[in-house]
């Protein structure tokens, strides 16, 4: 049981003493130090303001580390395709415990907390969703969609809805009626209502939240205190900036988003949402990926049974992405048995059975404006880790 929690090592320790950490751990110690060096390169490239990355295997964090600025712009100056800096003096170094918006690694929780409700017998994997819609909501159309393809996105539904445009209280009805572009079940079509419509679900079969599942079902067992919806100001000082949120290039006037969630519709449902709204650091992460690798258990908390890990994990994957070299690289492995996920703000994880590894990257990719995606600096160090398997 002890054996899956993490273990670190001294971040004093001298050279040698991390190098034989790392090799007892299975990984190679220049692969790895290569991959830190990638990591430290990536401010200068303007792919982030900065960034942490975290890697492992089995109960071992080999590299845990921080780069760059988690807060250095004000705004952004579209005339000049340039960032407004603050003053110097106001600028928030990186650290490893830096807190990040995780946009849509949250959906990674919804399908944690829809699984654990399938083990209670309160959902059915492949029962239409609409058995569990809200009588309030008067007559719900029946398009067939099942909770399994909420999961696995192959519900049909557009990838999302301006509900931001949309009184709070319109929000539930627009989603049940919303109508798939495909037939169920016929192709996969990424989309943000899917977790939506499963955050719905999982209000009516237990009476609660999700912001009260995910913390009682998931975080408080694992002891994962940094990984919370709305979080605190006073976390402010500990949390890396986003996007100075301003139409034509965003969908809302906001300013420089700094504490509060950045997707727009997440914002407009007071920051909980299935698809997008918690913060948590790299260290957090790592014990999520710690216990699912270890079949659900860490420490003394069993979250989910070995099978429902399997579940999530084995392909297709129920809210996981499996076998994703887009942004996996080398660590999909032939096997294609990775699973993990991106999010919009710069943040990434990956966990892979096969080789009992797992990596964490979160970066302020979008600080201090949006830009288009490009996902090679996740695939390149992931593909670093697979390299540094021994």
């Amino acid at each position: 049981m002890a054996r899956t929690r993490l273990r670190t090592v001294d971040p004093q320790a001298g050279p040698d003493r991390l190098r034989r950490f790392r090799e007892r751990a299975g990984l190679d110690a220049d692969h790895l130090g290569a991959l830190t060096e990638q990591i430290d390169a990536l401010p200068g490239t303007g792919w982030c303001a900065g960034a942490v990355v975290l890697a492992g295997r089995g109960p071992y964090v080999a590299v845990e580390h921080a780069t760059g600025w988690a807060l250095r712009y004000s705004a952004w100056d579209p005339e000049g395709a340039r960032g407004v800096e603050l003053p110097r003096e106001a600028w928030l170094p990186m650290r490893t415990g830096t807190v990040f918006d995780l946009a849509s690694l949250t959906k990674l929780f919804t399908a944690v907390a829809a699984v654990q409700q399938i083990e209670r017998g309160r959902l059915e994997l492949d029962a239409p969703i609409v058995l569990y819609a809200d009588p309030c909501e008067g007559l719900v159309p029946d398009h067939g969609i099942t909770v399994r393809q909420l999961l696995t996105h192959t519900s049909g539904l557009r990838a999302e809805l301006p509900l931001h445009a949309y009184n709070t209280a319109e929000h539930t009805g627009l989603l049940w009626r919303e109508k798939p572009l495909t037939t169920p079940g016929s192709a996969h079509l990424y989309s943000d209502l899917n977790l939506l419509l499963l955050e719905r679900v999982l209000e009516r079969v237990t009476g609660r939240p999700l912001d009260a599942l995910v913390r009682d079902g998931i975080t408080k067992p694992l002891g994962m205190e940094h990984t919370r919806f709305t979080p605190p100001r006073a976390w402010r000082p500990r949390i890396a900036a986003t996007e100075d949120q301003r139409i034509p290039w965003a969908k809302l006037d906001r300013g420089l988003v700094h504490g509060r969630v950045h997707d727009e519709n997440a914002y407009a449902m007071s920051g909980v949402a299935g698809h997008a709204g918690l913060f948590s650091t790299a260290r957090d992460l790592a014990v999520l990926c710690r216990t699912l690798l270890s079949g659900g258990v860490y420490g003394p908390a069993r979250i989910l049974a070995r099978e429902s890990v399997g579940l999530l994990l084995d392909p297709p994957g129920l809210g996981f992405q499996v076998g994703a070299e887009w942004f996996m690289g080398e660590l999909s492995g032939t096997a294609a048995r990775a699973a993990g996920h991106t999010g919009f703000t710069g943040t990434s994880l990956v966990l892979d059975p096969e080789t009992d590894t797992f990596l964490v990257l979160l970066a302020n990719t979008v600080h201090p404006v949006r830009r288009p995606a490009d996902n090679r600096p996740r695939a390149e160090a992931a593909t670093r880790l697979a390299r540094a398997v021994r």
